[in-house]
């Protein structure tokens, strides 16, 4: 089948002029590819496309279009190539190592959890500054003490750091990453940190998420995908 050329413009510059709402929708579509693949198809069309990733398929066709790809008329999307597309934009192409910062609960489920590594992201090391807590495994990994955060992320070559401390360490937690050299932040502290522009980071508030939940069940509603 005929496939579209990916953009002549498709390095770092194109992927800063695909506009934050559909940068926020490509991992749907992305999970998506995936899984049809693995389930042997070869294409998908736009209607299919956006029925599994939770949006309407005009949205899916004008997404698509800011990475260069147009599908064929009557037969859709190169699942294959389409995957490669968008794991290229989200900068997919190699794993990308992790550590977690903080040996809590929630630290300990996060390094439990296999979906990181199925999509790239491998948990390298976890780090804790309770000395108690350092020696202890999980998961096949040691924990080590925050201090020795700048070695650990030289070793792995760690591009990714998750902060699962409590909100009053987490402005310590995100320092001691960014003097360590990682290139970007996941928070999961209720609480906006003091981070260098130059080091893109996320917060995930849990509760915040959960009252968002509250709203539109209150009211019987339902709750789409990021618009």
């Amino acid at each position: 089948m005929a496939r579209s050329n990916p953009p002549a413009n498709s390095g770092p510059d194109a992927a800063s002029s695909v506009p934050g709402a559909t940068v926020a929708r490509l991992p749907l579509y992305h999970q998506a590819l995936v899984e049809l693949g693995r389930d042997g198809e070869t294409t998908v069309s736009s209607e299919r496309l956006a029925e599994l990733a939770g949006v309407n398929a005009a949205k899916v066709r004008k997404d698509l279009s800011y990475l260069g790809s147009y599908g064929t008329r009557g037969v859709g999307y190169d699942i294959d190539f389409l995957t490669k597309q968008v794991s290229r934009t989200l900068g997919l192409t190699a794993d990308s190592a992790v550590v977690i910062v903080g040996f809590g609960n929630l630290g300990q489920a996060l390094a439990r959890y296999s979906g990181f590594a199925e999509r790239g992201f491998p948990i390298a090391a976890i780090v804790d500054i309770d000395q108690s807590k350092v020696g202890s495994t999980i998961e096949d990994l040691p924990v080590q003490h925050l201090d020795d955060l700048p070695a650990i992320v030289a070793e792995h070559g760690i591009a990714v750091g998750v902060i699962a401390t409590p909100l009053s360490a987490a402005q310590n937690a995100a320092d001691a990453l960014v003097a360590a050299g990682v290139q970007s932040i996941l928070s999961f502290a209720p609480s906006n940190l003091d981070i260098p522009d130059s080091v893109p980071w996320r917060k995930v508030d849990l509760a915040t998420e959960l009252q968002i939940l509250s709203f539109y069940q209150s009211r019987g509603g339902t709750l789409s995908h990021p618009a």
